[in-house]
């Protein structure tokens, strides 16, 4: 050795704080499960057992239409519809938003009584058990129009749910323009959190250009994504606004445009790292009237959630019972196909074998955290990943860089999600 020890200790005490940075600011995956979509349902249309009315209905769509074509092997499909019967007889909603903002079209002065019935809603199906595992609100905007309107129906609905023990919520912040504003809203958060006992997660709606990039010139979606900070579990492209706001004609308006491509690839790109997911949108087309219309609607859904997970986007939007059926046929068969492939390849890398591919470190993440997702959501069993050469689920979160056990300190003192 020619360098002196010196030259070491200079190097580590340059590069020490930069550590604790990049760890603080990009910590990795949150150890719990990320729902395969979230549910928007007017807070006037919030029904006792919702979740249950949901899968129900998917199941009579499913009954009284049958399958079109999707594009599956016969094979596969045989493989999947067990299952994705009864996913949607014992968990259909896996995440769900009372919406108070676009999708609600109660009158003006209903909306305090919608509000905390649909709380009281939400907070007795969870003292029943029959719940979604996740579930909260998507108040208004904080342009000024909406401000306080939106605010006090947080308020209301966060108390209600409060008073039938609920203690954990998501708060979904629609149209961020501005970093200001959730700079601002953060401090109502906590606020919020005092008033009522309740903890809340937080996510961003990316539904306007300036969300995307600023007049500066920067990239607002990361500066979004590290001012909220460890509160904040993802970011969720919304469709139509962003679309609209770009002057994309009506009929254009899709998840799959080249515009909605490049924002989506910017989110991605913001929240890597930071436990944060980046959301897919959603599309209007419902499976609702004759067998052809239904069908159509179908084969757009699947098409639309198999190509977003092809892109990495694990989770989107659903915004009617029916398209449940489609959501879990193209999640079940994406999971189910990736199985033998990833399986093989990660155990592979594990045992240090030749499989004719050369995995780094950063594939096998990947590789272990495609397995995880099919079991999280039941598309695959463990036995059948065992079967596949893989080692038990401890070894696949470690690999993945999930984090531990689900508690632990973060950079701000939050207890970690």
């Amino acid at each position: 050795m020619t360098l002196d020890e010196s030259v070491y200790a200079e190097l580590d005490r340059l590069l020490t704080p930069v550590d604790a940075m990049r760890l603080a600011r990009y910590p990795g995956e949150w150890p719990q499960r990320q729902p395969v979509h979230t549910c928007y349902v007017p807070a006037d249309a919030v029904v006792p057992g919702l979740s249950a009315a949901w899968g129900s209905a998917a199941l009579d769509a499913l009954d009284e239409h049958g399958l079109p074509d999707l594009g599956l092997a016969p094979a596969l499909v045989e493989e999947v519809l067990p299952r994705v019967r009864a996913k949607l007889a014992a968990e259909p909603v896996e995440d769900l938003r009372v919406d108070a903002e676009d999708g609600y079209r109660g009158a003006a002065d209903r909306e305090d009584d919608d509000v905390l019935r649909a709380a009281a809603t939400m907070a007795a199906d969870a003292a029943a058990g029959t719940a979604p595992a996740s579930f909260g609100i998507r108040a208004k905007s904080l342009e000024a129009p909406t401000r306080r309107r939106g605010v006090r129906s947080l308020d209301l609905f966060l108390g209600a749910l409060a008073a039938g023990d609920v203690r954990r919520a998501v708060v979904t912040l629609p149209k961020v323009t501005d970093v200001d504003q959730v700079k601002a809203f953060l401090p109502l958060l906590e606020a919020l959190e005092a008033a009522h006992g309740i903890a809340l997660d937080l996510e961003l709606q990316v539904e306007t250009p300036q969300a995307v990039l600023g007049a500066d010139g920067t990239a607002t979606l990361a500066r979004l994504v590290h001012v909220a900070g460890p509160r904040l579990i993802g970011l969720h492209y919304g469709t139509y606004d962003y679309s609209a706001a770009l002057g994309i004609a009506a009929a254009h308006q899709s998840s799959d445009h080249p515009a909605a491509d490049l924002a989506k690839q910017l989110m991605q790109v913001a929240v890597a790292g930071t436990g944060a997911r980046a959301v897919d949108g959603s599309t209007n087309v419902l499976p609702v009237g004759s067998r052809d219309r239904v069908h159509a609607a179908w084969q757009l859904h699947a098409r639309l959630v198999r190509r977003a997970l092809e892109r990495g986007f694990y989770q989107g939007w659903d915004l009617h019972p029916a398209q449940l059926v489609t959501r879990y046929v193209a999640g079940f068969a994406f999971f189910r196909e990736s199985l033998p492939a990833a399986a093989a390849r990660l155990a592979a890398y594990l045992d240090r074998s030749d499989a004719g591919v050369l995995d780094e470190p950063a594939t096998a993440r990947a590789l272990a955290g495609v397995l995880l997702r099919g079991l999280d959501c039941g598309a695959v069993d463990d036995g059948e990943v065992l079967d596949a050469g893989v080692p038990d689920r401890s070894v696949l979160d470690s690999v993945a860089g999930r984090r531990p056990g689900g508690a632990g300190v973060v950079a701000d003192g939050r207890t970690a999600r």
